[in-house]
């Protein structure tokens, strides 16, 4: 089983910055708390084919994850693939970033979430829980791009 979920919202920022901000997936511990740890592999600038490797925390459980940039088109779209193998992996997950009139950016995030193995039990539930916490992770999102870059 599998399924998608998707969260929007308008940043008040510039699309080039909000999508620089975004392909720095090194900045995930800043609207996500469930990410403890992340690198960047290689180091340098995000490219098609850079890995971020992180550490997070779901259900109280620690998991390793590995993310490998799939597309990369300035400043409106982003995608990803989780290479890990967990349970409950990102089959596919992404940005769409779209230029709003009055200077801001509206960002749509979204991921389809896929169980293996015993995780097909239990992706009905993880997809449950971040539906659930969509409109709040949007929000989160939001307020840590502001927070990080700087008004025009």
């Amino acid at each position: 089983m599998s399924g998608q979920f998707e969260a929007t919202t308008e940043i008040d920022r510039p699309i080039e910055d909000v999508f620089a901000y975004l392909a720095d997936g090194r900045n995930d511990p800043q609207f996500s708390p469930r990410v403890l740890r992340i690198d960047r592999v290689p180091d340098g600038p995000t490219a098609v084919g850079t890995v971020f490797r992180s550490t997070v925390k779901d259900a109280g459980m620690k998991s390793a994850r590995e993310f490998r940039v799939t597309a990369l088109e300035a400043p409106t779209r982003i995608r990803w693939a989780e290479v890990s193998e967990n349970s409950v992996t990102a089959r596919e997950g992404g940005y769409d970033l779209r230029p709003l009139p009055n200077g801001g950016t509206r960002v749509r995030l979204f991921n389809v979430l896929e169980g293996h193995g015993i995780g097909k039990l239990l992706v009905g539930l993880a997809l449950a829980a971040v539906r659930k916490d969509a409109d709040a992770f949007g929000a989160r999102i939001k307020a840590a791009a502001e927070a990080a870059i700087p008004p025009r």
